[in-house]
């Protein structure tokens, strides 16, 4: 609606009032606001009607990032919009999560996030914004296993020697993170808990860094995700001795998994989310969900999420939010138990 539209507008609502009795006045203000505003809801009734802005609230080359740009072209052609994606990296990926929970509540601004949505509430003392509180779940894209990868100078070749190894020599080896509270964080904390062994945390700023480290020999562990780890083992720079999902990869068939290697309550998997400020029109985040769904159903979105190592998963809005409250409880516990102090 343009200034020159509502000027309009309440010049006819002054004629009228000065000519009309007091009993008209109240309809006459309906009639003529309803007749400014009716051009703006004519064009607000279809959506979308512009690009999609998506935030990645890390850095491009993380597992997140790769699970943007994986999405928005196909979920943009459902749309009948684009869906951009959007690095705003920073603070284990609070910046961009704030960013999207103060904005305004109309389907236009969206986040895509992972396993960090869930942890970040207990990591840290006090967040900007709060995740049941100010966001609401749209859906799901997708999970993704992580490798247990070792430094080819390791003597372990398997889990159970590495095991050994940790706990012959309490807190020499060292495992590369992305940071605190990242996925590989979390995957090795679960993997020490489940273990026993006392391994050093070294967080890094990414998971590119702590992995580089680790094919140097400066960390000896670390949980890269699939798709990541894939191309450094098979070039021989890294050693995997297992995944940490439930079952083994496609793309590594002769690596175990955690449990089958010698620690059967283990499992560990990423799993990314689409996010929208609290508040967002029912009817919109329906349409966002529909479109992102089918766009994860096509064979040839499933085939090339797969060639990267991940699963396609899709979900209802409540059943994502259902989601997230529960692996928000989980990593709370965990976290606990691990003795992580918020940040």
């Amino acid at each position: 609606m343009t200034r020159s539209t509502v000027t309009r507008a309440l010049t006819t609502l002054a004629r009228r009032v000065r000519r009309a009795p007091a009993a008209a006045l109240g309809a006459l203000a309906v009639s003529a606001v309803s007749a400014a505003l009716a051009p703006a809801g004519a064009a607000a009734e279809t959506f979308p009607a512009r690009p999609i802005r998506l935030i990645v609230p890390f850095a491009p080359g993380g597992s997140v990032d790769i699970a943007a740009r994986l999405i928005t072209e196909a979920w943009g052609r459902q749309l009948g919009q684009p869906v951009v994606a959007d690095n705003r990296a920073g603070a284990s990926g609070n910046i961009g999560m704030d960013q999207t929970a103060k904005a305004r509540p109309d389907g236009y601004t969206l986040a895509i996030n992972n396993v960090a949505l869930a942890v970040n509430p207990s990591l840290f003392a006090r967040l900007p914004f709060d995740t049941e509180r100010d966001l609401m779940s749209v859906g799901t894209m997708g999970t993704s296993q992580h490798v247990l990868v070792v430094t080819n100078s390791l003597p372990a070749k398997d889990v159970k020697q590495l095991i050994a190894l940790a706990k012959s020599e309490p807190g020499k080896l060292s495992f590369g993170s992305a940071g605190t509270g990242s996925t590989l964080h979390m995957a090795a904390e679960l993997f020490k808990s489940e273990s026993g062994a006392n391994i050093l945390h070294v967080p890094y700023k990414g998971g590119g860094p702590a992995m580089l480290d680790t094919i140097a020999g400066q960390v000896q562990i670390s949980f890269p995700v699939l798709s990541a780890a894939q191309q450094q083992v098979q070039a021989g720079k890294l050693r995997a001795l297992a995944v940490t999902g439930p079952k083994r990869s496609p793309l590594m068939p002769g690596v175990p998994t955690v449990a089958e290697a010698g620690l059967p309550n283990y499992t560990f998997e990423t799993w990314f989310i689409v996010s929208a400020p609290a508040g967002t029109p029912k009817d919109v985040v329906a349409t966002l969900n529909r479109t992102l769904n089918q766009a994860l159903s096509t064979p040839e979105m499933k085939a090339r999420l797969l060639k990267e190592g991940f699963e396609p998963l899709t979900m209802s809005p409540a059943q994502a939010d259902a989601m997230l409250h529960k692996e928000t409880r989980r990593w709370a516990a965990q976290i606990k138990q691990a003795g992580i102090t918020p940040e």
